[in-house]
């Protein structure tokens, strides 16, 4: 995580409030003060316990006071280092990992926006596959499984074997077996081990293979979406890498891989055609910050970070000029902006509509591809995302994991229609949904929302 004298400062009132609460003190707001405060208090009860000393005795006469006192400090800041030390190796690994997903997604839609879309195939259900989503999930379950062990790593995720096994497609697995190895050269960029050898076709199957739906069973295990928006992927626009840690149904890290995302959130509405036009016509800011982002956060932390993507020969450095993001600020509905699907298939537009004019929502919705619009709410760029499936769809679990803990953890709130929090401990989907998923950058705007849903419900034919 980020260190900064900011961030350094940000736990002391938190270490304050522990000592308060044992001492019986109210916590709130401390300032340069309280420290007199807590000494006078700690003063009196050594006079409660000591006797031969007097409320005359100089405090700096007290050393019996001191080394006692030190210790308290001491152990308090250390319990609060564990805990900012909690996932902090596997938060890092995660954000590398996607990062150098995102650098690999970047090279492969080149190839497709310019060789077209006869690089796409169709899975089983007639979704959209790529080289980029079996690619990335190789390359992120080879970097998790070498970090962390083998027997250690349970990985959820969406893309099988199936196709690419298939005698039919070899010139399609020599594809993806290049794409890996290309991207996994890069590692020590990144800080990251290489391969010894450039893996094989078996080993980069199995790599694909040791990502299953039967791991999220377990109490512990990574959920991945390699490429979230295949069809924004296809056409240059939006898409996202997700990876998260989920802990006994909940997620406890998150990281959002956009590369395409816009730093100029205006332009996020603009199709990515429109955006390499306005990019050029802007002037350059001498910053590291251009295209495409990294997004993250660990669980309790209250707080999420943002990183630039690597561009050229660049080395990665931790945390590579991370900068936090919050949500936005805004609780006037007339104000606010509301997310959703650009695909019609799985969502409602009509119901979320009616929704929004009924709370008040006067903006145009913002309607993007993929996790990306978990981004845009963590990062302030939108205040509300809603999403209403139609009959019969199911919600997984990879399409939300990262996102959620994103948010939560830059301020925001996400929950189902009902206010129940989302259960990743069910298996790939989202079991006993209630009706669908509102995100929201406070908790006015969500209660809103939810009182909308309850009211226009039973009109509506969802």
């Amino acid at each position: 995580m980020p260190t900064s004298f900011a961030s350094f400062s940000s736990k002391i009132p938190q270490t304050l409030i522990h000592r308060t609460k044992r001492n019986n003190f109210i916590p709130g707001p401390f300032t340069s003060t309280d420290s007199i405060f807590f000494h006078r208090i700690n003063r009196h009860q050594s006079l409660l316990t000591n006797p031969t000393l007097s409320i005359s005795t100089p405090i700096s006469a007290q050393v019996n006071l001191a080394p006692l006192m030190e210790e308290n400090k001491r152990s308090e800041f250390d319990s609060a280092d564990k805990m900012d030390n909690l996932y902090s190796e596997e938060l890092e690994v995660a954000v590398k990992a996607v990062h150098m997903a995102c650098l690999l997604c970047e090279k492969v839609q080149q190839s497709l926006v310019s060789k077209g879309l006869d690089q796409v195939h169709s899975k089983n259900d007639n979704s959209p596959v790529t080289v980029a989503d079996w690619s990335v999930q190789a390359t992120i379950s080879w970097v998790l499984s070498e970090a962390f062990g083998k027997e250690n790593v349970s990985i959820v995720a969406e893309e099988d074997v199936e196709l690419l096994s298939k005698a039919s497609s070899p010139n399609l697995l020599e594809n993806v077996v290049k794409t890996v190895n290309e991207c996994l050269a890069n590692a020590p960029l990144l800080g990251l081990k290489a391969p010894t050898f450039a893996l094989g076709a078996k080993e980069v199957l199995a790599a694909i293979s040791r990502c299953n739906p039967i791991g999220a069973q377990s109490g512990r295990f990574w959920v991945l979406d390699p490429v979230d928006g295949t069809l924004g992927f296809v056409r240059g626009d939006q898409y996202a890498i997700a990876l998260a840690l989920i802990e006994d149904g909940k997620p406890v890290i998150g990281v959002l891989g956009c590369p395409n995302y816009p730093m100029k959130k205006e332009w996020l509405s603009y199709h990515n055609g429109y955006r390499r036009i306005l990019s050029r016509l802007s002037s350059p800011t001498g910053e590291p910050w251009g295209k495409g982002c990294v997004l993250y956060a660990k669980k309790g932390s209250g707080s999420a970070w943002m990183q630039p993507l690597l561009h050229g020969e660049e080395k990665f450095v931790w945390p590579n000029f991370a900068r936090q993001i919050k949500v936005s600020s805004i609780e006037n509905p007339a104000l606010a902006t509301f997310c959703e699907p650009v695909e019609k298939a799985n969502s409602s537009h009509s119901f979320s509509a009616g929704l929004a004019h009924s709370v008040g929502l006067r903006n145009q919705p913002l309607r993007v591809y993929s996790m990306v619009k978990y981004a845009a709410i963590a990062r302030g760029d939108a205040e509300i995302f809603m999403k209403f499936a139609r009959a019969g769809y199911k919600e997984k679990i990879w399409d939300h994991a990262a996102g959620v803990v994103i948010i939560e953890e830059a301020g925001g709130v996400v929950t189902d229609a009902g206010g129940k929090p989302l259960d990743f401990s069910k298996g790939i989907y989202l079991e006993g949904l209630d009706r669908g998923i509102i995100a929201c950058s406070g908790a006015n705007l969500h209660e809103k929302i939810m009182n909308a849903v309850d009211a226009s419900w039973n009109s509506s034919n969802l």
